[in-house]
């Protein structure tokens, strides 16, 4: 029996709603519904493009270490999901419009629209952000300074300068300037069955030799409408707006904040991990040492999040 319930624990569940008026995706491990007793929520933020199916080894990994104790969610970017049928992009696409609710801004206060919603406010925070996740965090507590943030991790954190990192040289100009001439092929992929689609993805993704077969499902997804075009609105706006590093929020969340860079991050190069050590050097500050890849879960969502666990759990045990 023991077994049995275990297994249903590792099961999550998907909700679709509206949120700032654009199609929203929550993955939920463990309580659906939050309630007084949930003491403390680990909420999961994602990069770009924020699909929450990407995270879900990872999420089960911290569901089940910490032993089913605390739900674990994750809100995907609005517009970054195929909502069911029933639903549409946006339920006012006037207002979605004038609100730029795909665009890096709108997305933050997404977030926090999301928590105001669903979230008590007596409920503690466990945030970790992945990529541009860790800028959205960052904004969300300078916004929000009364979020009860018991700690932040910052998984590749893309926090500056995105458009001077060798990545962003590459895709800048493709995200700003060109980004409408991907449209016609993403369509003409959109239109391919999805057996066919994830073979496809499978004979791209070939290379990497343990990769998580629970990240194709959720590719095929992006391939499937909209949600591709509205990741590349909002990498073109993080080129434009991620610039200097935000050291007042850092400095006033310190003791909050864990940071983990890559060691081989073209998003976010080791000189990055180096500046923010010589600024904060009380700070922590991780640089990883296992190899791991900036898109962690196609390949290590488990090994990522079991090193989470030994970050925190000295912190959810006081």
């Amino acid at each position: 029996m023991e077994t049995m319930a275990t297994d249903r624990r590792d099961e999550p569940q998907m909700d679709f709603m509206y949120c700032s008026g654009a199609a929203t995706e929550v993955l939920k491990f463990g309580s659906c519904q939050l309630h007084s007793e949930h003491k403390v929520l680990f909420l999961i933020i994602p990069g770009n493009p924020g699909v929450v199916g990407f995270y879900r080894t990872f999420m089960q990994t911290l569901h089940a270490m910490f032993r089913y104790q605390y739900p674990v969610w994750a809100v995907s970017h609005a517009g970054h999901c195929v909502p069911p049928t029933s639903m549409d992009m946006v339920d006012d696409a006037s207002s979605a419009e004038e609100d730029d609710v795909f665009g890096l801004n709108g997305q933050i206060e997404h977030k926090l629209a999301f928590l105001r919603t669903h979230v008590p406010k007596e409920t503690s925070l466990v945030l970790v952000g992945h990529s541009i996740g860790c800028y959205i965090i960052l904004e969300m507590m300078k916004r929000n300074p009364e979020l009860k943030v018991l700690k932040a991790v910052m998984l590749f954190p893309t926090i500056e300068r995105m458009a001077e990192t060798p990545q962003g040289k590459v895709l800048t100009p493709v995200l700003c300037h060109m980004r409408y001439l991907a449209y016609l092929p993403l369509f003409l992929l959109s239109l391919l069955p999805d057996n066919i689609k994830a073979g496809l993805i499978k004979l791209v993704l070939g290379g990497i030799s343990t990769l998580d077969s629970s990240v194709i499902q959720p590719t095929v997804g992006l391939l499937s409408g909209d949600s591709a075009a509205n990741a590349m609105y909002m990498g073109g706006q993080e080129m434009r707006k991620v610039l200097e590093r935000d050291n007042i929020t850092i400095k006033k969340n310190l003791d909050k904040l864990i940071f983990y860079y890559g060691a081989t991050d073209h998003w976010c190069p080791v000189q990055y991990y180096h500046d923010i050590k010589l600024d904060f050097p009380h700070g922590d500050f991780r640089l990883c040492e296992n190899g791991f890849r900036h898109a962690f879960v196609l390949d290590a969502g488990r090994d990522v999040a079991k090193m989470v666990v030994e970050w925190i759990r000295g912190d959810l045990t006081r």
